[in-house]
């Protein structure tokens, strides 16, 4: 076997890697977000409503992977008020319809990780991940190189997003 095809390469991976340090020097990436609507689209912000954002997650798990965050910086589901963990299932609702218009998906995974050893990358800052799936998305190539194929770029997605949230007028909640 040649030496190349041991390897599948995915450069990509280093902007993430090398964003660790700098999300987290700059703070809460998504406090950060919350303070910048002007740049909405380079931060792949798609919807902000009163107390929320919801964005596309700019290292996803497939195509679509979004994430429903609130303004306050808070890392425990327990701090949440129940009319803002509501508001954020009620925007988790509209970004379900949003990728069934744009992407569609055959499921969903949807969920909150709760501190660094359940999977958050962000601890101090609760979140929900909305993350499309279909049949098959899960293969050999994320098993054995730990590299996921991404069909469509983030900035297509957003701009498709966008179109389809004004003419489905989503979100309900602004």
């Amino acid at each position: 076997m040649a030496e190349f095809s041991r390897n599948i390469w995915a450069p990509w991976r280093m902007e993430y890697i090398g964003s660790i340090d700098t999300h987290n020097a700059g703070g809460c990436f998504l406090c950060r977000y919350w303070t910048q609507p002007e740049q909405d689209e380079a931060n792949l912000v798609l919807w902000r409503t009163h107390e929320c954002m919801v964005l596309f997650n700019r290292f996803p798990y497939t195509s679509g992977h979004l994430l429903i965050a609130p303004a306050r910086h808070v890392g425990n589901i327990e701090e949440l008020p129940a009319d803002l963990l509501m508001h954020m299932m009620t925007l988790t609702q509209d970004a379900v319809s949003l990728l069934r218009e744009i992407v569609k998906p055959q499921g969903f995974n949807i969920g909150v990780n709760l501190g660094k050893c359940a999977g958050a990358g962000l601890p101090g800052h609760i979140h929900v991940h909305v993350v499309p799936r279909w049949e098959g998305d899960t293969n050999f190539v994320p098993v054995l190189a730990g590299t996921r194929v991404m069909p469509q770029s983030l900035e297509t997605l957003y701009r498709n997003a966008k179109e389809a949230s004004a003419k489905i007028c989503l979100p309900r909640t602004c």
